[in-house]
């Protein structure tokens, strides 16, 4: 199975004990449709300059049965972790891009009292195209394309590295998102930190991965 994430930075002052303290109480409740439906954050761990808990989120499911649709609750479940890292505090959401953005948004205006204050963090091109080359990329886009009518280039294949065309979108743009190899790992990676592991592991080995190789990339 394909997991996803998307690592966020914090830019407001915090404090654990704080963060902890307004994650225990985050309770929304809302109705829709007759329904009433909770969201919450709840198993909130802290261990090693972590914060580690999970966001529940119920939302209606429609189900038809013999031409009739009804509606059933369900509760989705997504891992949200707060790590320090050389001063800084980052966000890292385990799901995709557009869900963890919602995710990333809610604990800002939740947390700190107003958006903007989880935003997202880059990756340097260069950092990018460096770690694509050394990770034999298989996948690379290409943005800030100077040629006119053109906003993307993209090449996929193996060994692109040595390719002719490589170097000639290297002049005309800058490495977007790559897919590479990392020891017997497949993953993906953008310069704005969505992180997508393609290769079977456990959530917690994606998250070890993300910590020890992703985070460091980080301007």
């Amino acid at each position: 199975m394909v997991l996803a994430s998307k690592i966020f930075l914090i830019t407001e002052e915090n404090d654990p004990a704080n963060i902890i303290a307004k994650l225990r109480v985050l309770k929304r409740e809302r109705e829709e449709d007759g329904f009433k439906l909770l969201d919450s954050i709840e198993n909130i761990t802290e261990e090693g300059g972590m914060i580690k808990a999970t966001y529940f989120q119920d939302y209606l499911i429609p189900i038809k049965h013999h031409g009739q649709v009804t509606l059933q609750p369900a509760t989705s479940e997504v891992p949200v972790v707060f790590y320090s890292y050389k001063g800084r505090t980052f966000l890292i959401v385990l799901e995709k891009k557009s869900r963890a953005n919602q995710i990333a948004n809610m604990l800002s205006k939740e947390l700190f009292i107003d958006l903007g204050k989880i935003v997202e963090p880059g990756i340097d091109a260069e950092t990018l195209r460096s770690f694509a080359e050394k990770g034999n990329g298989k996948v690379i886009f290409f943005d800030n394309v100077d040629i006119p009518d053109i906003n993307k280039l993209s090449l996929y294949g193996e060994s692109l590295k040595d390719t002719s065309l490589y170097s000639e979108y290297l002049k005309h743009g800058k490495p977007w998102y790559i897919v590479f190899s990392s020891g017997e790992l497949a993953v993906g990676l953008t310069r704005n930190c969505v992180v997508t592991m393609f290769s079977k592991v456990t959530r917690d080995q994606f998250l070890e991965y993300i910590l020890d190789s992703i985070i460091p990339l980080i301007d």
